[in-house]
């Protein structure tokens, strides 16, 4: 007596969601939400009043230069430069500008790593 195999079919376990809008882009999570220009209402008029001061010179003369102040700067390797790079990119997609910041100092080598002398 051969055994017949048969097939049993069963209703879906799980059911699919359709989303109504649309997944943002990468390129309106860069550049961030629209913005609206403010608009004012027709029939208002608005007046802009502007006052204008004398400019004075504080520091000079004749031959008077100063030179800047030296930053301290480490050489940056590679992996700091690529480090940068995705903080920088991780900054910019997450809204943070303290980071994005972080990421280019790391960069430049000016983010005072490797700064303190032992003596």
């Amino acid at each position: 007596m051969p055994f017949r195999h048969t097939h049993h079919t069963t209703s879906p376990r799980t059911t699919r969601t359709t989303r109504t809008t649309a997944r943002p882009s990468l390129k309106t999570r860069l550049l961030g939400p629209k913005r609206t220009a403010h608009r004012v209402p027709a029939g208002t008029t608005t007046t802009t009043t502007t006052t204008t001061t004398r400019t004075t010179r504080t520091t000079g003369g004749h031959g008077a230069h100063t030179t800047g102040v030296h930053h301290h700067k480490r050489h940056a390797t590679m992996g700091d430069k690529v480090a940068g790079a995705m903080m920088k990119l991780r900054g910019s997609l997450t809204r943070r500008p303290g980071l994005k910041a972080a990421g280019t100092r790391r960069m430049h080598g000016t983010d005072g790593r490797r700064s303190r002398r032992r003596y």
